[in-house]
């Protein structure tokens, strides 16, 4: 069992977690993730490592509830635990000094970003950080990005906070100045990264993305994140999760992020009808 000792909500739907896992947080680099289950019963997801503490022995979770079990663990609290953790799994970051960076985190994405944003900078990298949300309410982890960035933007769809517009339009923006950028790291819904990647293209900018396809094991046996890279099948379990935006498949991976779609609402709309209310249910809203 995993001992949740933080939880808290940093905007609507999405949860930071910190949770004693020793040997994980000895082990885990930037860029890599772990699998967790609720119980005994529940099914495995794929969540990215944020942050760790070694001296602590902790590492930090930021969960979006979407589906059933990201809803589920949401409504976990400071002293519940977590059946198992698995990790760390994934190849880390390709951490190197590039040069000029630029690490674009959307929505949940940004979770993920922040980790490869402070070991680029802790390799010496001069980093540009984008930060996107659908509103302010949405933004996380403004802070944490600003304090590992020469320049950190916060961008939001409907203009309440930051510059108005998407990451994309932030991003065309610095090239149009004639901005030099050497690498590119985007993570977050798959049309965005697909949208970075015809971006930088042109420009002939290194380009990484963190795919989300189904993922079950975590190690390579089931196959079911399997991804097309290159004009070759990857498992982005242990291939990735991080991929070369230029050679990725994208619309192959949003056609197999939608094999299960209707199984999955209707396994949280069954949830949400099963389930006794709760205190938070206004974190709980079924879109």
């Amino acid at each position: 069992m995993f001992r949740i000792v933080e939880a808290e909500f940093t905007a609507p739907e999405i949860k930071r977690f910190v949770i004693e896992a020793p040997r994980i947080a000895r082990k885990r680099r930037a860029g890599q993730f772990v699998i967790v289950r609720l119980d005994d019963k529940g099914e495995r997801i794929p969540l990215t490592i944020a942050g760790s503490d070694p001296e602590s022995g902790t590492i930090t979770l930021i969960v979006q509830g979407i589906g059933k079990t990201t809803k589920a663990m949401n409504m976990k609290e400071a002293g519940d635990a977590l059946q198992d953790i698995v990790g760390p799994l994934g190849r880390p970051s390709d951490i190197k000094h590039y040069g000029v960076t630029v690490s674009i985190g959307g929505g949940v994405g940004t979770a993920i970003a922040y980790p490869t944003a402070a070991a680029l900078k802790e390799a010496g990298n001069y980093v540009i950080t984008i930060n996107g949300a659908r509103s302010r309410e949405f933004v996380i982890l403004e802070e944490e990005m600003a304090a590992v960035s020469d320049e950190a933007y916060i961008t939001t769809d409907d203009g309440s906070y930051g510059f108005h517009g998407l990451v994309t339009d932030k991003l065309q923006e610095l090239l149009d100045q004639g901005r030099r950028i050497d690498f590119v790291l985007a993570v977050g819904p798959v049309p965005m990264m697909k949208a970075v990647a015809d971006i930088t293209r042109p420009y002939g900018i290194k380009t990484m993305v963190s795919l989300n396809p189904i993922m079950i094991d975590g190690t390579g046996m089931c196959g079911a994140c399997r991804v097309i890279v290159g004009g070759q099948v990857k498992f982005a379990c242990v291939d990735g999760p991080e991929f070369d935006a230029h050679e990725v498949d994208f619309e192959n991976l949003m056609c197999r992020n939608k094999a299960y779609a209707d199984e999955e609402r209707e396994a949280l709309a069954r949830f949400l009808k099963e389930r006794r209310p709760q205190p938070h249910d206004s974190a709980l809203v079924v879109k």
